[in-house]
């Protein structure tokens, strides 16, 4: 049985649930939280998803928040985690398929459940290419991993 590591903040916490138990019969679902609808920080589980993808506990994941921004921007600072924001089919193979995406990032407050199956379906089922073209961007988007974030920076929120 393939493994599929699980999250969201407050606002996505029903749909992880629901998407929970549609994964259920043919994957291992690991579930990093929220653990009910109380407010809490979507960075706290973007984090939590993407620990159990660099350690190799699952080797995708599922994140879920309101909007799917947030959530997307904080998963994709972790080194070696491709997350894409998805709201249809094709985005969500495609993203796999081009950019090795490894998190699908769902927005609960802008799409529903019937549309978050389809997607979930579409981007478990994708494999990456390989394709020349593919390896070489991602390369490129390696570097600027790298010297971005060995790069001081001086900014205040």
């Amino acid at each position: 049985m393939k493994t599929i590591v699980i999250g969201s903040d407050h606002a996505g916490f029903a749909l992880k649930e629901t998407l929970k138990k549609f994964l259920a019969e043919t994957w291992r679902v690991i579930d990093v939280g929220t653990y009910s609808e109380e407010s809490v920080d979507y960075p706290d589980y973007a984090e939590k998803v993407g620990e159990a993808i660099l350690a190799r506990k699952a080797p995708r994941g599922i994140l879920i928040c309101g909007s799917g921004v947030g959530a997307s921007v904080a998963a994709n600072k972790m080194k070696g985690i491709r997350a894409g924001l998805c709201h249809d089919g094709y985005s969500a193979h495609q993203g796999v398929e081009h950019d090795d995406m490894n998190v699908l990032v769902l927005g609960s407050r802008v799409i529903g459940t019937a549309l978050a199956h389809d997607l979930v379906l579409s981007f478990l089922a994708a494999k990456f290419t390989r394709e020349k073209r593919h390896l070489r961007r991602l390369a490129k988007v390696a570097a600027m991993e790298a010297h971005f974030n060995q790069t001081p920076r001086n900014q205040k929120l």
